[in-house]
């Protein structure tokens, strides 16, 4: 296994505080479905090993007692299966990556990062196994390795077909992630949508791969969630201006208001300046979008586009042409505002994907691909906080109106509004 394939591999700090909790979040799931993986491996040697009655004289046997396991990422709670030999012969299980009265990984701060940002292949995960297990391991066959991928796949396939009768979103952040990761026809694109609910917790909706973020792409994932019960429009969806999303959206959900990324829109304004104009252009850009009134934000806007149009007239028409989806943070809550103008939610969580910077050797399977990254995404997710000021949530909900980020009340509503203030 070469390190020099992966940028920083060993380097101090290489591995950020945030992937940092993200995979000990994860670590523990990924044990356990290692270990059951090995199980079933172990098992199925003994399938045609039987009693005169028929049974099978190798069955699994319960757990043994739970211990702390620790890891470069802390102390990780563990719990290994075992078996029972109904012949008397003895037979017992001992897995490989949790070997027995062991109490200390063999650097597992250097074995999760390779599992999710080099271990596609089958080869490459057994790379990266082998580092947490040492040189010395047993049971560690490419057939385990393949069951434990398959498992994955089989989960993530599960859970797209997952009902979705009792989600209803207020918020949706949609992006397309290209990697430089190389699929069966061309290179990934994941296309991900994040939602945020009524109670202000983020749900992972939809992960799926497209065709170069294509409107058809995009509007089968939306009438997928319709099909399967996700039939109240979101209020608000936060994206990519250059996403075929929004011709899909305007098609889905016609009601659901839009509102272009600053992080996206700074970038391909910047892309149209000259480098040396860059710091000038952020500054201009961020007195828009941090202003704390929408007429304060178009004063901001109308100055950029003095300042810059004359020179730069391509830089501005980047600009403009989105000025109205660009400023819609305003008629909701501000309390929003930090979540609303982005589409943050996503690129933290997929940055490890965006940001990859080695290829595997061999192209790999839909599949694996799409397991993978949903065992990536399920462990961020359980990390996500709830939305700031989610209380705000069931007011956006019913309808009210927000000027510059404050309610806007008319007499039959504003007793309501207030009793709401005060329980919250």
């Amino acid at each position: 296994m070469n390190k020099d394939n992966v940028k920083g591999f060993d380097a101090p700090g290489a591995i950020n505080d945030s992937l940092t909790e993200l995979l000990r979040h994860g670590a523990r799931g990924l044990i356990e479905k290692a270990v059951e993986t090995e199980l079933q491996f172990f098992l199925s040697q003994y399938d045609n090993v039987t009693e005169l009655s028929g049974r099978k004289t190798v069955v699994r046997n319960g757990y043994l007692p739970e211990r702390q396991v620790l890891t470069g990422l802390g102390s990780i709670a563990v719990k290994v299966p075992k078996v029972r030999d109904r012949s008397g012969g003895g037979v017992k299980f001992n897995s490989a990556i949790v070997p027995p009265y062991v109490r200390k990984a063999k650097r597992v701060e250097a074995t999760l990062p390779w599992l999710y940002l080099r271990g596609i292949s089958t080869g490459n995960m057994q790379d990266a196994l082998s580092v947490l297990l040492g040189d010395d391991a047993k049971g560690l066959s490419s057939a385990v390795v393949s069951r434990l991928k398959a498992q994955w796949s089989e989960d993530y396939l599960t859970w797209n077909r997952r009902d979705l009768t009792d989600e209803k979103m207020v918020y949706i952040w949609a992006d397309g992630i290209y990697s430089t990761l190389r699929g069966e026809d061309d290179r990934l694109c994941l296309l991900v949508i994040i939602g945020v609910n009524e109670q202000g917790e983020k749900r992972l909706l939809a992960l799926s791969d497209g065709y170069r973020e294509s409107k058809a792409s995009w509007l089968s994932i939306l009438q997928d969630l319709e099909t399967r019960g996700l039939k109240t429009a979101p209020k608000l969806a936060i994206g990519d201006g250059a996403l075929g999303f929004w011709a899909a959206l305007a098609e889905a959900w016609p009601q659901t208001r839009c509102q272009r990324c600053w992080v996206h829109k700074t970038a391909n304004v910047l892309n149209e300046l000259p480098k040396s104009i860059h710091g000038k252009a952020k500054a201009g850009l961020h007195e828009i979008w941090m202003a704390e009134t929408k007429a304060q934000a178009e004063k901001a806007f109308d100055q950029f586009v003095r300042n810059f149009s004359v020179k730069y007239p391509k830089a501005t028409g980047v600009l403009t042409k989105d000025r109205a989806v660009l400023l819609s943070f305003y008629d909701f809550p501000a309390e929003h505002w930090a979540h609303i103008r982005t589409t943050n939610p996503i690129e933290s969580t997929f940055a490890t994907i965006r940001h990859r910077t080695t290829r595997t050797k061999n192209c790999v399977s839909r599949n694996t691909l799409l397991g993978l990254v949903f065992q990536l995404a399920l462990a961020a997710e359980r990390s996500w906080l709830k939305l700031r000021g989610f209380n705000r949530l069931p007011d956006v909900v019913r309808g009210i109106k927000f000027q510059d980020g404050i309610a806007v009340l008319d007499e039959a509503n504003d007793s309501e509004y207030k009793q709401q203030n005060i329980a919250t």
